[in-house]
C-alpha cells in the first residue's frame, strides 16, 4: 500500500509551521516567510518559481526526494488559500499560478463543497468535505501505487498524526524562532509509536526524519 508523507515541513525552534495572522499578504503569517528560505536557496527551490541556479547539496537532495514518488497531494484549505467562509464568485485558484507545482491531483478538506478546479501541468484541486479518511481515500485511488503527500497547515498534519494515518514525517528546523502562530506538535498532541530514522544538517537547516513504529 502507498505511503502517507509529510514531507519537507520547515518548522521554527519554537515550533511553528506558520507565523502569526496569516492573511493573503502573509501567507505563511507574520515572520514565517523565514521559513522557507532554505527551500529557495536551491536549485529545487529556484525551479519551482521559474528561476535558474540555487545551491545543491543536502538540502536539495531532501527537497528532490520530497517530490519523487508521490502521486497525490492531501492539504487543508488554510495552505489552499486565505479565504474563509462560503467560496464567493471571485473563486480563489491557488497561491501558484496558471501552473501549480503539484503535476497531479490535490485533495483540499474544506467544510464548504467546490467543483473540482483544472490546473495546467496535470494538476487538479477537488475539495472534500467528508473529512480526512475521505480524502485520504480519494487520493489512495487517485495514486495507485505512488505514495500521498501530505500538505500542510498544521492542522491538517495534526488531524491525520492523530488517527494514526501518518507513515513518516520529515521536519527541517530552521534557527529562527516565532514567538507564536501555528504548531504541529505540542503538549495535546506527542506522536506515539513513532521513531526517528535520519537526522542530517546542512548550513540552514537540521532535517529529522521521523517513521511510524
Amino acid at each position: 500500500m502507498s505511503l502517507v508523507r509529510v514531507n519537507a515541513v520547515s518548522t521554527s525552534v519554537d515550533g511553528f509551521v506558520a507565523g502569526p495572522d496569516q492573511d493573503q499578504e502573509h501567507p505563511l503569517g507574520i515572520g514565517g516567510g523565514a521559513l522557507h528560505e532554505w527551500i529557495f536557496a536551491t536549485v529545487t527551490g529556484q525551479a519551482m518559481i521559474g528561476n535558474q541556479g540555487g545551491e545543491t547539496g543536502i538540502d536539495d537532495d531532501l527537497l528532490i526526494a520530497a517530490s519523487n514518488g508521490v502521486g497525490a497531494t492531501i492539504m487543508g484549505r488554510n495552505m489552499f488559500g486565505p479565504v474563509r467562509g462560503a467560496w464567493g464568485e471571485d473563486e480563489w485558484r491557488g497561491w501558484w499560478g496558471d501552473e501549480p507545482p503539484f503535476h497531479h491531483p490535490v485533495f483540499v478538506l474544506t467544510n464548504y463543497p467546490r467543483a473540482p478546479l483544472d490546473m495546467e501541468g496535470g494538476t487538479t484541486f477537488q475539495f472534500v468535505t467528508d473529512g480526512p479518511e475521505a480524502a485520504l481515500a480519494l487520493a489512495r485511488e487517485a495514486a495507485g501505487d505512488a505514495d500521498i503527500r501530505l500538505g500542510g497547515g498544521a492542522r491538517t498534519i495534526r488531524q491525520f498524526i492523530e488517527r494514526r494515518l501518518v507513515d513518516s514525517m520529515h521536519f527541517a528546523v530552521v534557527p529562527v524562532l516565532l514567538g507564536s502562530g501555528e504548531r504541529v506538535f505540542d503538549a495535546t498532541l506527542v506522536p506515539r509509536g513513532y521513531r526517528c530514522s535520519s537526522f542530517v544538517a546542512s548550513t540552514r537547516v537540521a532535517h529529522f526524519t521521523i517513521v511510524r513504529t
